[in-house]
C-alpha cells in the first residue's frame, strides 16, 4: 500500500519490503517511522526505508537495487519427487572437509529414475554401483563412472566426475513394491518381495531370479495376495547366519503369521511356520 512521507528537502528513497524471517533483525530508521495510519494497520514493521543516493547528498549519484537477498514467493508450490536422488558435498574424515550441508545448484546433483515405475523404497551401495528398488523395478546407478553406448547397444564404462551415473534397469519387470522391510543380503545375493506380482526375487551376478516359483507358486500367490492392507501388513526378511538361508515372514493384520526359509544349497524352500492365534 503506497505511503506519503513528508521531507524536508527532495530526495530518493526506497520502501523495501523484507521477509517476516528477518525483521528481528531489521531496525527502520527512526526520523521515518511515523507512517500513516493505514500504512502501520498493514504490519509497518515489514517495510524499511533505505537511502539511494550516495551519502544522502542532494542529486548525488543513485545506486541500484542490486541483488535480492531475500525473494518471496507468491506462489509457492511443494513437489514431491518420489522417484528422484539428490547428493550434497565431499565428506572427507581425513582431510576435515564436511560439505554434505551443501547443494550446490550450479552442479549436475539429481538423477532421476522412470516415475513410471513408482517410488523409490530401498538404496543399496554395492561396490561401486548403487541398487535402486522402486516399487515395479529394479534399477543400478553408476557410481563415479558413466556408461557410453554405442550404436549397437553396446555399454562402455567410463570414469567420470560424476557421483552418480547413468541408471540402468536389470532386465524384468519385478519391484519391491512396499515393502523395503522385506530385502535381504548375503554376499552377492539380494532377496525382496515383490507382493504385487506375488513373487519372491533373488537378485544377484546372474540377474533376476524367480525364487518362489520353486515349489512354492501357488504357496506365495495364495499368501501374499490374502493381505488385507498395505499399511498394517508387514513382509520381514532376513539372513539366518547360522542355517545359511533366508527367512521370510508374512504377517497380517489379524495375527496370522507364515514364515518360511529358503536354503541355497538345495534351491527349495526347507521349511514353514503358520501361526493363528483364532485357531
Amino acid at each position: 500500500m503506497p505511503a506519503t512521507i513528508e521531507l524536508k528537502y527532495f530526495n530518493s528513497f526506497w520502501l523495501k519490503k523484507m521477509k517476516s524471517v528477518v525483521n528481528a533483525a531489521v531496525v527502520p530508521v527512526k526520523p521515518y517511522t511515523n507512517l500513516p495510519s493505514a500504512f502501520a494497520a498493514n504490519n509497518a514493521d515489514d517495510w524499511y526505508i533505505e537511502e539511494s543516493r550516495i551519502r544522502g547528498g542532494y542529486n548525488n549519484t543513485s545506486v541500484d537495487l542490486g541483488v535480492k537477498a531475500y525473494l518471496a514467493e507468491e506462489d509457492a508450490t511443494q513437489q514431491t519427487r518420489i522417484s528422484s536422488l539428490i547428493h550434497s558435498g565431499l565428506f572427507n574424515s581425513r582431510t576435515g572437509v564436511n560439505n554434505t550441508n551443501q547443494f550446490s545448484v550450479g552442479k549436475d546433483i539429481t538423477r532421476s529414475a522412470d516415475p513410471a515405475n513408482g517410488s523409490i523404497q530401498k538404496l543399496y551401495a554395492e561396490d561401486t554401483n548403487l541398487i535402486i528398488f522402486q516399487e515395479d523395478k529394479v534399477s543400478r546407478a553408476l557410481i563415479d563412472k558413466d556408461a557410453i553406448y554405442s550404436a549397437e547397444g553396446n555399454a562402455t564404462i567410463t570414469s567420470t566426475m560424476e557421483v552418480m551415473g547413468q541408471i540402468v534397469a536389470y532386465a524384468g519387470e519385478y519391484g519391491i513394491s512396499t515393502n523395503p522391510e522385506s530385502f535381504a543380503v548375503y554376499g552377492y545375493r539380494k532377496y525382496f518381495v515383490d507382493r504385487k506380482r506375488n513373487t519372491v526375487l533373488r537378485l544377484s551376478r546372474d540377474g533376476m531370479t524367480e525364487i518362489s516359483s520353486y515349489g512354492m507358486h501357488d504357496y506365495f500367490r495364495d499368501a501374499l495376495s490374502s493381505l488385507t492392507t498395505e499399511v498394517d501388513a508387514r513382509i520381514i526378511g532376513a539372513w539366518d547366519m547360522y542355517t545359511k538361508n533366508y527367512v521370510l515372514s508374512i504377517q497380517n493384520q489379524n495375527g496370522t503369521f507364515k514364515t518360511v526359509l529358503f536354503d541355497e544349497s538345495v534351491l527349495g524352500w526347507t521349511s514353514q511356520l503358520s501361526f493363528n492365534p483364532r485357531a
